[in-house]
């Protein structure tokens, strides 16, 4: 509402500070009596009787002192005198409007207003202003049709059509016209990203709602990906791993289950529910990662998340394991290295690789996972790359993660994954 309020002041201020000059000077040209009896009256000029009642200067008092009654049988003395004038009808209007912006009386500052912007009378800038301010008018009275109509005049008329766009989007969204709501909303954000501009929260949002009311899946993730790019926040990020990942038609459950849960955890710990901490821990402790299994743990507890309830006993069951998993991963990794590397293929070399990122050795994991991808014979060469964009986020390295991802086009949910990393390695400072 405060863009209605300051419409409403803008347009009190214009009506005294406009009509008052328009008065004075036209009371004085019919007030001179020397004036020649052949000449013609200017066109804009108000009739003595009527200066006399809307004098600017004992009426701009009265507003001030709120004494709207009286402001208000001035002007209606005014409107009763005959054969009003155009002009007359304008200055006139322009009064009404002063006091029903001042008194905050909205069902009769719009007729006014609408009066004021048919006259002819404004210069382009105030017709503008005016304009755009009904619009608001219409829209805060929920007259959602005349609101468009008058969004789309100040679109036609103006210099500056994109200001009343949101406004015009909104007003579409709140008639259920959700084909048009898009249509205004969607290239006005798309200029503005391409701009380097961040759109509003409220438009993004009004996108993403769009694409619900309209069961458009795809275009729901697409504007959660706009919104986590602009906003990034642990709810934005939660919904979009999961529905642009998870939900996704063709995801790859069995291969990237656990690092779509790694993505979530990377990048919405906090929002995880205590299912979605123990299933990534179970998988790292099943593929072999104890070490990454009892961190995610770990961090279940540290956020309040796990120990709680009736599955609070499975919880430090499964603690215990990861617990002792990692103790013993950390007196043997080592030992693994030969054997993986004299494997047939590289999967060896890329697991210890990964395993080493998880203890926090990631620059020597890098290099194991390097390996085994040059190495061949994987089952999913995607996934081991994906394993590498992971480490070198780990050890900082963020360009050459960058790299990684950007070259991983991978269906099943691999492609997907990689885009959002991106969008994550390039929120951080």
């Amino acid at each position: 509402m405060a863009q209605f309020r300051l419409a409403r002041l803008c347009l009190m201020l214009a009506a005294l500070g406009v009509t008052a000059p328009a008065l004075v000077t036209s009371a004085h040209a019919q007030q001179k009596s020397d004036a020649p009896a052949a000449a013609a009256a200017p066109t804009d000029t108000v009739r003595p009787e009527i200066f006399k009642l809307l004098d600017p200067a004992a009426v701009k008092p009265l507003v001030e002192a709120k004494n709207f009654t009286e402001v208000q049988n001035r002007i209606t003395q005014a409107e009763a005198f005959p054969n009003i004038t155009p002009y007359e009808s304008y200055v006139i209007n322009r009064m009404k409007l002063t006091v029903a912006s001042s008194s905050g009386n909205d069902a009769a500052a719009i007729p006014a207003l609408e009066a004021v912007i048919n006259s002819g009378k404004l210069n382009a800038t105030e017709k503008a202003n005016f304009t755009q301010a009904l619009g608001n008018m219409y829209f805060n009275a929920k007259n959602y049709p005349k609101a468009i109509e008058w969004f789309q005049r100040y679109e036609k008329e103006s210099t500056t059509p994109d200001a009343v766009r949101p406004a015009l989007a909104s007003a579409y969204y709140l008639s259920n016209d959700f084909a048009k709501a898009k249509e205004v909303l969607l290239p006005m954000i798309e200029g503005q990203e391409k701009a380097g501009q961040k759109p509003a929260d409220k438009d993004l949002r009004m996108l993403a709602s769009i694409a619900i009311k309209q069961k458009d899946d795809a275009g729901y993730v697409a504007a959660l990906e706009k919104l986590v790019a602009a906003y990034p926040t642990e709810e934005f990020w939660t919904d979009l791993v999961n529905r642009g990942v998870g939900r996704k038609a063709g995801f790859d459950e069995n291969t990237h289950l656990a690092n779509m849960y790694r993505l979530q955890f990377a990048t919405a710990a906090k929002q995880m529910a205590p299912e979605e901490y123990t299933n990534l821990a179970e998988l790292a402790l099943r593929d072999g990662f104890p070490t990454e299994a009892k961190k995610v743990i770990d961090a279940g507890y540290a956020n309040g998340v796990l120990g709680k309830g009736s599955n609070a006993k499975a919880h430090a069951s499964l603690r215990d394991k990861a617990n002792k998993g990692a103790a013993d991963d950390a007196k043997n990794i080592a030992s693994g290295e030969a054997s993986a590397a004299k494997a047939k293929t590289g999967a060896g070399l890329v697991n210890l690789g990964w395993a080493y990122a998880t203890m926090d050795q990631a620059d020597k994991g890098i290099g194991f996972i390097q390996q085994g991808i040059a190495k061949g014979g994987l089952k999913n060469a995607e996934e081991a790359k994906l394993r590498l964009g992971m480490a070198q986020a780990r050890a900082g390295k963020k360009a050459e993660a960058i790299q990684t991802f950007q070259g991983i086009k991978g269906a099943g949910g691999a492609g997907d994954l990689a885009k959002y990393w991106i969008l994550h390695l390039n929120q951080q400072g």
